[in-house]
């Protein structure tokens, strides 16, 4: 059965991926993004009826975290504007471990629409695309909590499962959590990377405090260093986000990737090799 799906998010992380599996499976796909007709802006609420218009099912993925202020009532809005447009499923990207995420889900989950809840720890491209690449690059990774085990997920693992829930009514009403196969902490993931790329990288345990400082010292915007400071103090300490969940082989009929594997497949690529451009003066 071919259907009609929006994907917001549909140039990042998660996104782009889902995009290529639906297209992969014959599905019609609308690309929710600024840069795409028709537009879909998470700021321009205007821009959601159009964007939904003619869709079966969404994918909602807010940006940067369900965590930040103001993003559960963009999702409500949303998910509104969804049931108004006749969409009949809202397959939700959640955090977890993140209780404010949870409030989110609950919107989702009551709406009457179809739905399923896609939980997902820790991004292992956090260290290949976002935040921590040019820190790997540099040679010298400072963070705080550096005993804390995270049970990093690919976001290849994450898109599957999105694809999965969207394609397949049997998970209708399920709430999955998506995690690697293990969890490790941020010294055994540096230093994983450093062995596949022949480098020498050093990690350097900090606090919070220092790790907030460092954050606004380089010109982050205030809500980028409010989120990873709340990720830091409030999810990664969670109990929850640290165990590991077998959902991706119920789902997928697979084991979920392991971060070693993430390594060697990112490292090929030679994005950590690749030099920090110099500032000219």
């Amino acid at each position: 059965m071919t259907n009609n799906i929006l994907v917001t998010g549909a140039t990042g992380k998660t996104g782009r991926k889902v995009v290529e599996l639906l297209k992969q499976r014959q599905q019609n796909v609308r690309m929710g993004s600024r840069h795409h007709d028709p537009v879909f802006d998470w700021n321009d609420p205007t821009t959601w009826p159009k964007a939904l218009e003619g869709m079966d099912k969404v994918y909602i993925v807010y940006y940067p975290d369900l965590a930040v202020p103001g993003a559960l009532e963009a999702v409500a809005g949303l998910t509104e504007a969804a049931k108004a447009a006749g969409v009949k499923k809202a397959v939700l990207l959640s955090g977890k471990g993140e209780t404010e995420a949870e409030r989110c889900e609950a919107v989702v989950a009551n709406s009457g629409l179809d739905y399923t809840l896609v939980r997902a720890s820790w991004f292992s491209q956090n260290f290949s695309e976002s935040f921590l690449l040019e820190p790997i690059l540099a040679g010298h990774v400072a963070l705080p909590l550096p005993d804390v085990k995270i049970p990093f997920v690919d976001t290849s693992d994450i898109a599957e499962m999105v694809v999965e829930s969207l394609l397949n009514d049997a998970h209708n009403g399920k709430t999955f959590e998506v995690t690697g196969p293990s969890a490790i902490t941020f010294v055994e993931a540096v230093q994983t990377i450093a062995k596949a790329t022949g480098r020498t990288i050093n990690f350097q345990a900090i606090s919070l405090e220092e790790h907030k400082a460092m954050l606004e010292s380089i010109g982050l915007p205030e809500a980028y260093v409010w989120l990873l400071s709340y990720l830091f103090r409030e999810v990664l300490t969670n109990p929850n986000n640290q165990e590991i969940s077998s959902d991706v082989e119920k789902v997928l009929g697979r084991k979920a990737t392991s971060f070693d594997t993430f390594v060697q497949n990112t490292a090929r690529t030679g994005v950590w090799n690749q030099s920090i451009p110099q500032t000219t003066i």
